[in-house]
């Protein structure tokens, strides 16, 4: 037998439940309005910015991502992230690399300037988030931390559902 599976606009919801999907609408424009503010202050597009973002956190977690990944993360189509990558390369903000035993695999890195660029402007945008964080308790941080780690996964569950029924 299959599980019955709610339906998220149907269902009655808890009021914390609703609650916390708003605060996490509310984090995701504030963040995309720091990522408006992070290219300006880097003197590029949003949407370069908002890549360069990406690559610099990659990198900086230790899995640089290939121009495949960045496009899926960006949501845009392989010959516009090539028209972006391009550009961000000539404002010496990236490095293409072929790190991989597959030659034809390309890896994207920030250049010095941009992670320096990078670090500065969140060292500017970052006071008011760093001093929240730092004024929180740990356990208080720990429950944070696992209902955002399965909501993450819920989400890529949901990516790669979607994905896949598109394919």
């Amino acid at each position: 037998m299959v599980p019955r599976v709610a339906d998220p606009l149907t269902e009655d919801w808890e009021p914390a439940q609703v609650a916390v999907m708003e605060a996490l609408r509310d984090w995701a424009v504030g963040f995309a309005e720091l990522n408006q503010h992070m290219s300006t202050w880097m003197k590029l597009p949003t949407s370069d910015a908002h890549a360069l973002g990406q690559i610099i956190w990659a990198a900086q977690g230790g899995e640089p991502l290939s121009p495949a990944r960045l496009a899926r993360r960006i949501g845009m189509t392989s010959g516009a992230t090539t028209v972006l990558l391009n550009r961000l390369e000539q404002a010496q903000m990236l490095v293409r690399s072929r790190e991989h035993t597959d030659r034809r695999r390309v890896t994207l890195r920030p250049t010095a300037a941009a992670q320096e660029q990078a670090r500065a402007f969140m060292a500017a945008a970052g006071v008011e988030i760093a001093a929240v964080l730092r004024q929180t308790e740990t356990e208080e941080l720990d429950t944070a931390i696992a209902v955002l780690r399965r909501m993450n996964e819920a989400v890529g569950r949901a990516n790669d559902r979607l994905g896949n029924a598109t394919t």
